[in-house]
Order: C-alpha cells, then sequence, then structure tokens
C-alpha cells in the first residue's frame, strides 16, 4: 500500500499554510500528535522530577515511555541506552568531552569533510584539549560520496573514535554505515553517528549497525526540538558525565543535566506515535521484510519509515529531473538514477549569475521555503570551494511533499533563472 498523501498532509496542520516547504533539512513541520502531547502534558501533568505527589508521578512515568519509545525508534536494547538533550549538538559536546577524558596524547580521532560540524568541532576541540590528532577522511566531489579508501587509510592508524555522519545534510549522501562500523571496529575504534539527516528518511536499528553511540534530533523527524542518543549501556555507564553531585550516578540520567524538558520529551512520543501510525495504515507492503526481526511498535515504526523510504524516491527522481531541466543549475551529489538508494532526497544546487541567497529570496516571493549558505556543513562548502561565493541552495523534501510540489518549484526555478522573477 503506497503513502495516501492527502491523509498524511491532513497530520500536519502547518501544511494549511499556502506554501511549500522544502527546507526540511533544518527542520521539518510537526505532526498534530506532537502539540497535542505537549499540551496535554502541560496542562495536566506538569512537575519535576522524582517528587513524592501524583503530578510527579505522572511525569516520571511519561518520561519511562519517552525513552521506551525512543528505544524503539532506534532498536536500541532498553530504555536504559537512551539520553534525551536540547539537540545533537549539545549532546554530542557532553558526549566528546566525556570520551576525551578515557584518551591520552598522542592518540587519533577520525572526523569526515562530509558531515556536519557539530560532528566535527566538538571532537576536534577535545582532542585539541588532550593533545590528540585528528584524521580527516575526504569525499569525491564528483558525486559526493565519502573517500572509503581514504577511511581505511585513516582507521590503519588504529584511532580511538570514529565520528561519521549517516546523511550528509547538505549533498544528502547515505554513507555505508555498517561497512564502516564494522571497519572501525576491526581497527579497535568506536563509532560515534550523526543520524540526524536520515532518521526521518528510513528505519535505523543501532543493533544491527553495531554502532556505539547514535544521535539524532526529533525536530528533524516532525517532532519538537529535542536531540535523542543512542549509546551502549556499558560505555555510557563507564563513561564519567559532567553533572551537579545531587544528580544520578547512573546512565541514561547522569548525562541529562539540569531539569529536563519533559514536554518535550512527550512531544517525542507524539513524532513517534505519528510514524507508528504511517507503519499501521500504510506499512504493510513491508511488514514481510520486517517482521522475522520485530514486532509491535518497533515493526509499525519499521513499516512506517519503509514506506516513507518508498514513497521519497519518486521525490528525489523528480527533483533531479526538474534541477536538470533548468539552464545554469550545477547540482552537487549523487545524481544517477540508478544509485537513489545511496541518498535521501536532499539536493544540493547553485544557479549561474545568482548568489544562492538570491535565488532562495526569489523562491520565498512564491512561497517556497529553501535554504542557502552551508548550513553547518562548512567542511562541505570549503571542500567544494563554495564557501566564498555564499555556499549552495539546498531543496529537501520528505514524505508530505507531493510531486506537484516539486514539479511547482522547478516552475518557479526556471523563471528565475530566465530573468522573469
Amino acid at each position: 500500500m503506497t503513502l495516501d498523501i492527502t491523509t498524511i498532509r491532513q497530520q500536519f496542520p502547518a501544511l494549511r499554510r499556502p506554501a511549500i516547504y522544502l527546507d526540511n533539512p533544518a527542520g521539518t513541520q510537526v505532526a498534530r500528535q506532537v502539540p497535542e502531547r505537549i499540551s496535554q502534558y502541560l496542562v495536566a501533568h506538569n512537575a519535576n522530577h522524582g517528587g513524592a505527589f501524583a503530578t510527579s508521578r505522572e511525569s516520571d512515568a511519561l518520561v519511562a515511555a519517552a525513552r521506551n519509545m525512543a528505544a524503539d525508534f532506534l532498536c536500541a536494547a532498553g530504555p536504559h541506552e537512551m539520553v534525551f538533550g536540547p539537540n545533537m549538538t549539545t549532546l554530542t559536546f557532553a558526549l566528546s568531552r566525556a570520551l576525551a577524558r578515557t584518551w591520552q596524547p598522542g592518540d587519533e580521532i577520525v572526523v569526515t569533510r562530509l558531515d556536519h560540524d557539530a560532528n566535527i568541532t566538538p571532537w576536534v576541540m577535545a582532542a585539541q584539549d588532550r593533545g590528540c590528532t585528528i584524521q580527516w577522511v575526504d569525499f569525491h566531489p564528483e558525486d559526493g560520496t565519502l573517500d572509503m579508501d581514504g577511511l581505511q587509510a585513516a582507521l590503519e592508524r588504529r584511532p580511538r573514535l570514529l565520528a561519521l555522519g549517516y546523511a550528509s545534510n547538505a549533498l544528502g549522501t547515505i554513507n555505508p554505515v555498517a561497512q564502516a562500523v564494522e571497519m572501525a571496529h576491526a581497527a579497535g575504534a568506536l563509532v560515534y553517528i550523526d543520524a540526524v539527516q536520515f532518521a526521518p528518511h528510513g528505519p535505523i536499528d543501532v543493533k544491527k549497525l553495531g554502532c556505539d553511540f547514535l544521535v539524532c534530533s526529533s525536530y528533524k523527524f516532525f517532532g519538537p526540538h529535542m536531540g535523542v542518543l543512542y549509546g551502549r549501556y556499558e560505555l555510557l555507564e563507564s563513561l564519567t558525565a559532567y553533572k551537579v553531585r545531587p544528580a544520578p550516578a547512573e546512565p541514561p540520567d547522569k548525562f541529562e543535566t539540569g531539569t529536563g524538558n519533559f514536554e518535550g520529551m512527550c512531544g517525542v512520543v507524539g513524532a513517534l506515535e505519528y510514524l507508528e501510525w504511517v507503519g499501521a495504515n500504510f506499512g504493510a507492503d513491508h511488514a514481510t521484510k520486517y517482521a522475522t526481526d520485530y514486532s509491535g511498535r518497533r515493526l509499525r515504526l519499521k513499516q512506517g519509515l519503509a514506506a516513507v523510504r518508498a514513497y521519497e524516491y519518486e521525490l528525489s527522481r523528480t527533483l533531479l529531473d526538474v534541477l536538470e531541466e533548468t539552464p545554469g543549475v550545477t547540482i552537487y551529489g549523487l545524481t544517477d538514477r540508478r544509485r537513489l538508494e545511496e541518498r535521501v532526497p536532499t539536493v544540493a544546487f547553485t544557479l549561474k549569475g545568482m548568489h544562492p541567497r538570491q535565488v532562495a529570496e526569489a523562491l520565498d516571493k512564491e512561497n517556497i521555503y529553501v535554504w542557502d549558505g552551508n548550513y553547518y556543513a562548512l567542511a562541505v562548502t570549503e571542500r567544494l570551494g563554495l564557501e566564498g561565493s555564499g555556499g549552495m541552495v539546498r531543496v529537501g523534501p520528505v514524505h508530505y511533499n507531493t510531486v506537484a510540489e516539486i514539479q511547482r518549484f522547478g516552475e518557479a526555478l526556471r523563471r528565475i533563472a530566465a530573468g522573469s522573477v
């Protein structure tokens, strides 16, 4: 069963606005369950953690439910491996400081030029603090794919950690994460995966990937501004967290400094309830693939994201088509339609003779929202030689977008290219 896009779009109140949201890699619109869950918490259960009274107990139960649901989303061993935080960047800085306490001067850390800076600078700064060395892995500028030979060479130096993105927030490339994890573990390195850009586009199973840590942000998968971190429990337990003395000493709580954003955690539940609903209503075609390994909510989540992934191939093809049909456009990243499984529908381009901000502003006049600049993927725009000229325009549909919207974007872009807007 394919997605019923009319029904899907009805789940997103923001889509009533007469606009085309193609800025999704920077943050998606929220499913209706999200504000419902947040409002319900604030109105009926709002209290701090660990009290002896009813609303505190209710708040604790809702947080526990959020951890369980997040564990099902990523297929962790259980809620004890799930850490919530304000966003991926803050969580990564916290983990980098904790992990760096185990490093010695001269140790090496591997990062890639294909990553968002939130999975680069925390490790660079931690390495500098500890007298460690950073090894950089490049990507192929012609198609935006990771240099796997370069990765192998870096791993042969026996680094302590590999920091790797699941999918590029700039070029849309999906990295061969499972292969990279296997390579890194063979070299004795831990692996920290930034899955922020992949999470809204396909199912994730941290146990099958074998990674040590994986982090994502719920505002990229139709939820509130929250970060979600998976960590292998024995690693979380062994690390020293930077926290105040009265705070819990055991994970995951020891990494959640200060009073938690409990209403935000409830919002995460709302986003995952939506994805589970997608699986229950539109994921039947994918049941056979996943039913052997998953059941219950985990199965429905897998089916939902598999249905999303299948639908988005059509969006990717249409988007690449309309960009290639526009005079003066240069696309950065994979364009081979036979390799769509190696990318998410996030595409970056430049338009000859126009600054990326000018293109974005012209599209805004047509109520089409796109991003421009480097989107914090600074290493990407520097490597492509585009940082000094304003970076790129980025278009990123998700499953609530339609083929018709992509075609309208293409028509508007052709008018802009022709100078008629």
